[in-house]
């Protein structure tokens, strides 16, 4: 015992997390630098993390300390969000404006976060900027501990498919066409993995995955991309989905997987086909022009090329819609703990407030902005947690600027101004998100997983409650809004710090269309949020405050 007492006042000097010491660490160094990248055959300033576009992957398992030192050596500010990691007590690592200063250029940051209590596929991208158009994206898997069963055989290996739209422009040009007023436009192709054949396989590309003839492989699918949903298949192979975004799946098959940005999915192929070559393929949904892109995997005896044949996408929402209604939880398997994940019986939980969410487009003063509830989210020198830890709140932004209901009419008058929403910790919470416009929405929240009870056409009234799906609806922080339809998510708000909920579209967030959410604890303790890490950046107003007295136990 003294051993592990030992190791935990290391780690506590260190400045690290209170963690039991048996938790391992994952040590990392990024150098994130600008380098020329030609993913679409054209020349263009790309970010790259440790010479790596797409970024490194991290592979941990659940509970692991990761411990990540990032030198930027751009020009600009630059920050990493861990896409659906819950930082638990810990949004000081979240990555994003409103919890972090941004590594000024030519300094670094050490983030240090366990992944506590979580399974699964995820992704890391930037939050500054339009940086997440350059890259400086890349997987992240948290594996089942060897002590929890998994509901299915240990695959024969496990790769990571990273698909996205991309632009040719470069990012600093993308952000004066969105600082200026003007929308982004149409992407200019499809990238998986960080490269792209236009969907024009020739039959002699290098593999890109190979597989053992008989054996089954899992495969981690990330829409990382800036604006479409893609959808995703493989020549000749049904893939059966085991995991999404941190929960275990009902093993129902598929011949393709619409994708919607910043979704993850896992599901495994089994190569029990003529050994070959096969193609997998991303293509863009709800678009008038369709990109596609391919890439090959190889049966390790395979003689012959893939077939130029590519199959088909479907057509419409209406039939993603069919495939989110088929997506249940897996009751009966293990999560990150030994106890099913159906013993969370969320159906049978009161809700306490019920908060509905309007997304808008403005085109006020001939600048185009995005809105949520007519406010329209801009980031304050301050982030929005520092000054509610040192007590200045008030001096950056206001709380509840918009109202739990959405206004009345459709108007594009917005306000710009910090959106910051307060939750009352360990409540109950059922929020509606309603999308009146004609394009498909992304919704993200960070620090939390939550239920994905309903997704359906036309506006939201509260008898649509009889619908929803109180038994087994999927765990998962992002959830999709097809064009004049609603979506209805519920979660107890149990982890308190301040947490974006964000449009995972990259134009959208950046112009607004996102908020904040604060849950404040309290009792200011250490059983329920972690204090300042001793190495936080600080910048704005608090800069030269002193420190406010630490929480304890």
């Amino acid at each position: 015992m003294g051993g592990v007492m030992l190791l935990l006042l290391v780690c506590l000097s260190a400045g690290a997390m209170v963690t039991w010491a048996e938790d391992p660490y994952l040590f990392f160094t990024w150098n994130v630098t600008y380098g020329t990248i030609s993913p679409l055959g054209v020349p263009q300033q790309g970010i790259l993390i440790n010479g790596e576009f797409p970024g490194p992957n991290i592979n941990s398992t659940t509970n692991n300390n990761i411990v990540i030192n990032v030198f930027n050596n751009l020009d600009e500010p630059f920050l990493l969000t861990w896409n659906g990691i819950q930082q638990r007590k810990n949004s000081w690592q979240d990555g994003t404006l409103g919890a972090n200063c941004p590594i000024p250029p030519g300094q670094n940051y050490t983030y240090r976060f366990q992944v506590k209590d979580q399974i699964g596929s995820y992704s890391y991208y930037p939050t500054t900027a339009m940086h997440r158009a350059a890259g400086g994206f890349g997987g992240l898997r948290v594996n089942s501990r060897l002590l929890i069963p998994v509901p299915y055989a240990d695959p024969e290996d496990d790769y990571t498919v990273l698909i996205g739209d991309w632009y040719s422009k470069s990012h600093t040009t993308l952000q004066k066409f969105l600082d200026s007023g003007r929308a982004l436009g149409r992407p200019d192709g499809v990238l998986i993995n960080g490269k792209s054949d236009k969907g024009k396989g020739k039959g002699k590309e290098e593999p890109l995955f190979t597989m053992k003839p008989g054996k089954t492989y899992k495969y981690r699918i990330c829409n990382v991309g800036l604006k479409n949903s893609l959808n995703f298949r493989i020549q000749g192979h049904p893939m059966k989905l085991v995991e999404m975004e941190g929960s275990h799946t009902i093993q129902n098959s598929y011949d393709s997987l619409d994708v919607h940005v910043g979704q993850c999915f896992a599901a495994l192929v089994t190569a029990d086909k003529e050994p070959k070559d096969y193609y997998m393929v991303a293509s863009t949904r709800y678009t008038k022009t369709v990109l596609t892109t391919t890439a090959v995997i190889s049966y390790t005896n395979g003689k012959g090329p893939a077939s130029p044949i590519l199959p088909e996408a479907p057509v419409g929402w209406a039939w993603t819609l069919n495939q989110f209604r088929s997506f249940r939880w897996n009751l009966t398997a293990s999560a990150a703990r030994p106890n099913p994940q159906g013993s969370y019986h969320y159906g049978q939980i009161n809700i306490t407030r019920t908060i509905k969410l309007v997304n808008s487009a403005s085109r006020e003063g001939g600048k185009l902005r995005y809105a949520i509830n007519g406010v329209s989210h801009t980031d304050p020198a301050t982030p929005l947690k520092l000054a509610e830890y040192y007590g200045i709140a008030d001096k950056v932004f206001k709380y509840d600027t918009i109202s739990d209901d959405a206004p009345a009419t459709d108007s594009d008058k917005i306000t710009v101004e910090p959106n910051v929403a307060n939750v009352t910790f360990r409540t109950f919470v059922e929020i509606i998100f309603e999308n009146h416009e004609k394009s498909i929405q992304s919704w993200h929240l960070d620090g939390y997983s939550f239920f994905a009870v309903a997704v359906e056409p036309g506006r939201w009234t509260p008898e649509k409650r009889k619908n929803y799906n109180l038994l087994d609806a999927v765990s998962r922080h992002t959830i999709q809004v097809f064009p004049k339809s609603w979506a209805a998510i519920m979660l107890t708000f149990d982890n308190a710090g301040m947490w974006n909920l964000r449009s995972e579209l990259a134009e959208r967030h950046y112009l607004g269309q996102q908020l904040y959410i604060s849950v404040l604890s309290p009792e200011r303790s250490l059983r329920d949020e972690y204090n300042i890490p001793d190495n936080a950046l600080l910048c704005g107003v608090v800069k030269d405050l002193p420190k406010p007295p630490p929480y304890s136990i």
